[in-house]
């Protein structure tokens, strides 16, 4: 009953054994992933992939890594995926501001266009974000209205309470298992467990024992029982809360 909100299958690091790991996912007790995209092509991919398996789905969007190759039709390009029924979700979006391969103006300018298009397609956003965090509040207040999910959150807990009263889930990967995760341990004990999505960003960001592995969501279950042993709580009650809220954020997934 895990659900894997995060995770990359079209990254060509799945290309010698997709279908093998794929489908191993049913035995190990993940029912439901989405693969969000980091550019139209991607986006494609990510499409067939869910296709493929009736339990994958797919975000069609432009990563801020990206934003600066984005081709002048992009948003034409997500509007017609969007179309597909397995399209849950704008993304994965937002800003980087670590590495910087797109410059900051751009990134902020088709981050922006993203989510007003999701205002118009009305389908939540995937958020990345990484070394913006003001950047990406001041955006976001400017486009009342947009729902979704700030992946991989590792900020602080104000940030956190700002983002959830503004409507936002969270999603956590492997990080709540890194020793030196203090501010997102005492974000996952203290925010509301109806807004907890888990996930691996598969195929990075394995949790320990396994860093430095390619990750995927055969590896979901210990981000759960992480935020099991944190909130005191029985890891099932974990899968199950994170399972429907995940269903709650991407309405277009069945119950």
């Amino acid at each position: 009953m895990l659900f894997d909100t995060h995770a990359h299958y079209d990254d060509e690091k799945f290309d010698l054994d997709r279908r093998e790991v794929l489908s191993a996912m049913e035995k190990a007790g993940v029912e439901l992933i989405v693969d969000p995209a980091s550019d139209i092509a991607s986006a494609e991919k990510a499409r067939d992939i869910a296709h493929d398996y009736p339990f994958v789905y797919f975000a069609a969007g432009v990563h801020p890594h990206e934003a600066a190759g984005a081709a002048e039709t992009y948003l034409d390009s997500i509007r017609a995926l969007s179309k597909d029924p397995k399209c849950v979700a704008v993304g994965e979006i937002g800003l980087d501001y670590h590495y910087d391969f797109s410059p900051r103006d751009v990134q902020r300018r088709v981050f922006g266009e993203q989510l007003e298009l999701s205002l118009e397609l009305q389908l939540p956003v995937i958020i990345h974000e990484r070394e913006a965090v003001q950047d990406n509040l001041d955006i976001l207040k400017a486009h009342p209205g947009v729902r979704g999910v700030v992946h991989c959150y590792s900020g602080s807990w104000e940030t956190a309470k700002i983002l959830l009263d503004m409507g936002f889930y969270l999603g956590f990967t492997g990080v709540v298992t890194f020793k030196n995760a203090r501010r997102v341990l005492e974000v996952v004990e203290k925010m509301p467990l109806e807004r907890i999505v888990i996930e691996t960003d598969s195929p990075y960001m394995a949790p320990a024992p396994h860093r430095g592995e390619r990750n995927s969501s055969l590896l979901v279950h210990l981000v759960a029982e992480k935020i099991a042993q944190l909130r005191g709580m029985a890891v099932e009650d974990v899968a199950r809360a994170t399972l429907e809220n995940g269903k709650r954020l991407f309405i277009r997934i069945p119950d």
